[in-house]
């Protein structure tokens, strides 16, 4: 199993994810307790979800419902620095140069000792964790992290320090190696995710399911009984 830091050494977290909801399903309880040991966490959404909507919805207003649910949710989970990047659409992300560079940008202005974002590999036992976009961030947010951010000669013109960042933890990867036991701040990651009126309001079994989920994940990992989980791979750089 992996060892990452003790939250205790951590001072600054970066989220990076594709679309808003990605890290509330995929680590909402996990950063809950990052906040709440008083780790600064920023999240960075690469588009503002717009195709996320059922097929009566408002396609020219949810770009801004969008960003506003995910705000409202990181907000209840302890987040007030959320940032969207401009210009890339939801369905259409892949790994170019411009994103691994804007990606690069924010992690030389944030710091983190500890990015957090989706897998660019495929999981077949949960495709729908593995949707285009998700790969797409994973792939941007690994390049940009090693080596750009931390290369001095990669984007000077940035007038950004370059840096090193210690940690990657990756959201739905086929082979997690961390656990996180979850089940105090569950409850925030569940009130988290009802902020996401557009995309769970229709859903009476969201609860049980958010419920069930991370009780299989504790079982697997070896919790006891009644606990609930979060699972990541985890890679240390040096």
């Amino acid at each position: 199993m992996a060892t990452p830091r003790h939250d205790d050494e951590i001072e600054r977290a970066l989220v990076i994810a594709a679309h808003p909801d990605d890290a509330d399903f995929g680590a909402g309880a996990t950063i809950s307790r990052w906040t709440s040991h008083g780790i600064a966490v920023t999240e960075l959404y690469l588009t503002r979800g717009e195709q996320g909507g059922r097929p009566d919805a408002d396609t020219e207003a949810m770009p801004r419902i969008r960003e506003r649910e995910q705000r409202a949710a990181a907000h209840l989970r302890g987040v007030e620095d959320v940032r969207f990047l401009e210009g890339y659409r939801d369905g259409w992300l892949v790994p170019e140069f411009e994103l691994v560079r804007r990606i690069v940008e924010v992690i030389r202005d944030v710091r983190p000792q500890r990015v957090l974002c989706q897998s660019p590999e495929r999981n077949y036992d949960r495709l729908q964790a593995s949707h285009p976009d998700h790969l797409a961030a994973g792939e941007s947010a690994l390049r940009a992290i090693y080596p750009a951010a931390e290369n001095p000669f990669a984007w000077p013109e940035l007038a950004l320090p370059f840096w090193h960042v210690g940690e990657i933890w990756l959201m739905a990867h086929p082979t997690p190696d961390h656990v996180v036991d979850v089940t105090d701040t569950f409850d925030r990651k569940v009130a988290a995710l009802h902020a996401h009126e557009s995309q769970t309001s229709h859903r009476d079994d969201l609860e049980d399911f958010l419920n069930q989920w991370a009780a299989r994940l504790a079982t697997a990992h070896g919790l006891p009984e009644g606990r609930r989980a979060e699972a990541f791979k985890v890679i240390t750089l040096n």
